[in-house]
């Protein structure tokens, strides 16, 4: 049962470093910033990435999207280049708000497994009470 309790506490971890991961991406995916390596460099997108615990659960660590950018044409901005282009982050919206969906229901599985692993460990404490 503790077992079961510190891989999900694992899981919990996991789900919101990729809830973060997503919120950072989303309120910064206008931040542009130059082609060239010269100017303000724009916001690097960060991911999840997942590998195995030493004794179950996951391990999760961020990591640099790749490519980190696309060129996007916006003649207006100080930081575009004599083509009128920028450095966009490579941020799509509807896949970081599919990501927040997806970690807030890891969240609450990884939850609900804690919470029937403190029911299970009372129950089963209530039955050598009970002798």
């Amino acid at each position: 049962m503790l077992g079961s309790i510190g891989i999900a506490l694992t899981g919990l971890d996991a789900s919101s470093k990729k809830l973060y991961a997503s919120a950072s991406n989303i309120a910064n995916a206008s931040t542009v910033g130059s082609l060239e390596g010269t100017g303000r460099a724009a916001y690097t997108p960060i991911d999840t990435q997942y590998s195995a615990g030493g004794q179950g659960g996951v391990r999760t660590e961020f990591v640099d999207r790749q490519p980190a950018f696309v060129p996007s044409f916006a003649p207006g901005s100080p930081f575009a280049n004599s083509e009128g282009l920028v450095a966009a982050p490579n941020v799509n919206l509807d896949e970081e708000l599919v990501n927040s969906s997806k970690a807030a229901n890891a969240y609450k599985a990884n939850a609900f497994v804690i919470d029937k692993s403190q029911e299970l460990a009372d129950t089963l404490l209530d039955a050598f009470d009970d002798d």
